[in-house]
């Protein structure tokens, strides 16, 4: 993630009040609850490369031997391997 996890129920804070006094939205639900949903949605956006890259080191792990043998460089493959799956899932990073 590339920004700090304290950061973000200020930023949550910040959408929804400017959505609110923008009248761009009415909330149905409490505002806590709203800010607390908002904070989840931000995480989880924000979090997306983090999976995406454990996800791709698990996958190497298969490969862990012709790497150290020097057949195959970790880093590209990573990159590789990495921008396939963002492909194929039509992910923004």
């Amino acid at each position: 993630m590339r920004i700090p996890k304290t950061w973000i129920p200020p930023l949550a804070k910040k959408i929804v009040d400017n959505l609110i006094s923008k009248e761009l939205i009415k909330p149905a639900i409490p505002i806590k609850r709203l800010l607390s949903e908002t904070e989840e949605i931000l995480l989880d956006e924000l979090t997306i490369e983090d999976r995406l890259n454990e996800e791709v080191r698990e996958l190497l792990k298969s490969y862990a031997s012709k790497i150290e043998q020097g057949r195959m460089d970790y880093r590209k493959l990573f990159e590789l391997t990495k921008q396939k799956l963002v492909k194929e899932r039509n992910l923004i990073l």
